[in-house]
């Protein structure tokens, strides 16, 4: 990834509602989710997360897929990827990170906590 099409995707993530939306898109997998379940999960107005969507479309960091009237967003997982990948390149020195380990025993031990 190039430094402006991260600069793009960031900016498009730069806003807590268009994170929300992201956010909701990644949990929903590549299933992806309607307009409607969206709007409904996060409480937002239609207009609303249209303008979301459309911003994070810009980003390249969700898709859509229209099927006759439906229309599906997806996250794409494979520029969100392509974003942590460029964040993290020269993480430690080009050396293996040291947090990547902890973070992810960390995530385990909360959803088994929560559970």
């Amino acid at each position: 990834m190039e430094l402006s099409n991260a600069v793009q995707a960031l900016t498009g993530l730069a806003q807590l509602s268009r994170l929300s939306v992201f956010k909701t898109l990644v949990a929903a997998g590549p299933d992806g989710a309607q307009p409607t379940a969206i709007a409904e999960s996060l409480d937002i107005p239609a207009n609303t997360l249209s303008f979301h969507l459309k911003g994070l479309m810009t980003a390249k960091l969700v898709t859509q897929e229209k099927r006759g009237r439906m229309i599906t967003y997806r996250a794409d997982f494979t520029q969100m990827n392509a974003l942590l990948e460029f964040l993290t390149a020269n993480c430690c020195g080009g050396k293996g990170c040291a947090v990547t380990a902890p973070l992810r025993a960390h995530r385990a031990n909360t959803r088994a906590v929560a559970s």
